[in-house]
């Protein structure tokens, strides 16, 4: 591991467009830590590799180590239908045939309620018919998940329950929240916490209990590819439109050894991490073809495990190596920094290719 190399490639993201940027990548017994950049652009506050950051659906990992946890306790069948834990939220002929394997992977067809609960970016995935309207329209909203469950499960279904390739949806994992909140009796976040958080000694990681980061953070800028210019800090934010699918704040330190427990069979155990393991295709939310377990998926083809979130305007990748020698985690604080094309497609940009050299460089590439 080349510190010198590893500082100059965080540098290369922050002077390609990110206001800032800090990681961690761990090898053996070595760990570099990294920062460039500005947590907050008007007081110039730099940024630190320990500050706290929403992970977006990195929290999905988490979630379904919580429910792995309560298959192995007994609580919950890998393969029951979802119907016969929660009828009233999937009722009828899908909540006998969707299950829980099923929400775990994003097979089970139904379709994301984002752009229902947001009405400005209805036309969602055309792009160039959004607007980030709905952002600042629901910066303290308080949603209920049951509300957000029904309208992605009323939406016209995207795939038959099983089938592939799926479609990554949020509504799977708030569905899931529930689930774990049925069978526990207590809140989603409760359970993944005490069996989870924890579980791995995780100081620095945790949900809100409010509309603010707690502990030294970024800010985060928000762009809509364009159309929030100059991009808008929504640090502050309510963050029950995702609950439990990608709501938790967390430190680059606390992923990394979150993710090397996982990996160790330290969190669940080998038999529930080998069914983590086992992927089907999907249509990620970007629109692209990839491989998906259950909360965790290869990260192309370069033998790390991993899971990558956002939220609005931060962005974290957290991957592993499958043999568990070498961690990475990123945290950025700028979101969706592309401009559309005459297509309404996002065009290059030069993070894009700092980020990739970044993420091969941290795999040992």
């Amino acid at each position: 591991m080349d510190f010198a190399q590893l500082d100059a490639a965080v540098d290369a993201v922050h002077r390609a467009g990110v206001p800032g940027v800090f990681a961690e990548v761990r090898a053996g017994d070595r760990t570099w830590r990294g920062a460039a950049g500005r947590a907050d652009i008007d007081t110039g506050l730099p940024v630190a590799a320990s500050m706290r950051h929403r992970v977006g659906s990195v929290t999905k990992t988490f979630t379904a180590a919580a429910v792995l946890r309560q298959v192995e306790a007994g609580r919950i069948g890998l393969d029951t239908p979802i119907g016969h834990y929660l009828p009233r939220l999937v009722p009828g002929d899908r909540g006998r045939a969707i299950t829980v394997r099923m929400l775990l992977g994003h097979t089970s067809g139904l379709a994301e309620y984002l752009p229902y609960a947001y009405p400005s970016l209805k036309a969602f995935p055309d792009l160039a018919n959004t607007r980030p309207d709905s952002l600042d329209d629901h910066r303290f909203t308080r949603f209920d998940p049951v509300e957000l469950i029904e309208l992605g499960v009323g939406a016209p279904p995207v795939g038959t329950p099983g089938g592939t390739p799926g479609v990554y949806s949020n509504t799977n994992y708030l569905l899931l929240g529930r689930l774990l909140a049925h069978v526990t009796g207590g809140s989603a976040e409760a359970c993944i916490t005490r069996d989870v958080v924890d579980r791995a000694e995780l100081r620095d990681t945790g949900f809100p209990t409010g509309t603010h980061v707690e502990g030294p953070h970024a800010k985060l800028y928000e762009s809509w590819f364009g159309m929030i210019d100059p991009p808008r800090d929504y640090s502050v934010f309510d963050m029950s439109w995702v609950g439990p699918s990608a709501s938790l704040i967390s430190t680059v330190a606390d992923l990394n050894r979150f993710f090397g427990l996982l990996l160790a069979g330290e969190i669940v155990s080998p038999a529930s991490l080998a069914e983590m393991q086992r992927t089907a295709r999907i249509i990620s939310q970007e629109g692209k073809p990839i491989d998906y377990g259950l909360g965790l998926h290869p990260v192309e083809s370069t033998g790390f495990w991993g899971h990558g979130g956002t939220v609005w305007g931060g962005g974290t990748l957290a991957a592993i190596r499958a043999d568990g020698g070498r961690r990475l985690a990123i945290a950025v604080n700028l979101q969706r920094w592309n401009r559309l094309d005459a297509s309404g497609r996002p065009q290059p940009h030069p993070i894009d290719q700092a980020l990739a050299a970044f993420t091969r460089l941290a795999m040992g590439g």
